[in-house]
């Protein structure tokens, strides 16, 4: 059973077409996101009596990998979207890992046990809440008194290879259909906490101390060459969004453009694309 919600925008998007996509696909989104993965477990410092959440864990690759380093302790996952949660609990179980549990809620509001965490991550989870200061300031209850919060926030999309690779398809599109808040100044967005200024007056106005925003880059694995690549990204929500703007041919003219953008980002192997990111760490006092 889910708690109530207020960010009712995002849940209807990650119960609907977005959430169904990233669970059917799980492989394939871990590829471009995992190689944060050290980044990010390396600065939370679980222990192994831990008790860990993270924060819109998704298909719970994060909560897994958490849970193994707090081995004697637990891991909690929570995400607003009931497919990938699913995904996460049945994956869980296929590798037998028993010290984490998955739950469907708003981590905005949700009545998380006071003081019942030592730790709290996330790998982009977090730049969606409708309010963050509020969302983040219920985390922080959650924390014990020194509790640890851990997580990673897209940089500006310029700074990402993604970014050029959309910024091919621009001629092709609506202006405004491009990537939501582009300068990143509403409040939630995939560049909400995009400027280290905004992520320091966001924690500490949620009442966090020794607020740290470090830059960390990945490579990110979209596909096997340029064709697979683009034909994932074209399915990816906020592309077919984009496509959706426009008629047929110029919707065709964007794809084509998109899988001409990949070809530079070619390997032997694979597709890959530089990820930048703030890697940011805060401390509950």
């Amino acid at each position: 059973m889910m708690h109530s919600i207020v960010n009712t925008e995002q849940a209807e998007a990650w119960n609907g077409y977005e959430g169904n996509h990233w669970a059917d696909h799980q492989d394939r989104y871990d590829a471009v996101n995992s190689e944060f993965n050290d980044h990010l477990l390396t600065a939370a410092a679980i222990g192994e009596r831990d008790r860990v959440l993270d924060i819109g864990c998704g298909n719970g690759q994060v909560t897994r990998l958490a849970a193994r380093r707090a081995r004697l302790g637990h891991a909690a996952g929570i995400d607003l979207s009931a497919p990938m949660l699913q995904r996460a609990r049945a994956t869980a179980a296929d590798e037998g890992i028993t010290n984490v549990t998955f739950a469907q809620g708003d981590a905005q509001i949700h009545p998380f046990p006071a003081a019942g965490l030592d730790v709290a991550v996330s790998r982009f989870g977090v730049m969606f809440f409708a309010d963050p200061v509020a969302a983040f300031a219920n985390i922080g209850k959650a924390l014990r008194p020194g509790g640890r919060l851990a997580f990673l926030s897209l940089r500006a999309m310029s700074s990402n290879d993604l970014g050029a690779v959309f910024a091919a398809m621009a001629e092709h599109l609506p202006q405004d259909s491009l990537w939501p808040d582009p300068g990143g100044s509403a409040p939630s967005g995939p560049e909400s906490l995009a400027d280290p200024d905004r992520i320091h007056e966001v924690l500490t106005g949620a009442g966090y101390e020794k607020v740290t925003s470090v830059p960390v880059d990945a490579p990110q694995v979209w596909g096997r060459d340029a064709v697979d690549a683009a034909e994932f990204l074209h399915a990816w929500g906020p592309v077919r969004h984009m496509l959706g703007q426009v008629d047929q041919a110029a919707a065709s003219r964007a794809r084509d453009a998109l899988t001409a953008a990949m070809r530079p980002y070619e390997e032997p192997d694979a597709v890959r694309l530089r990820g930048a990111a703030w890697l940011v760490t805060a401390t509950r006092p």
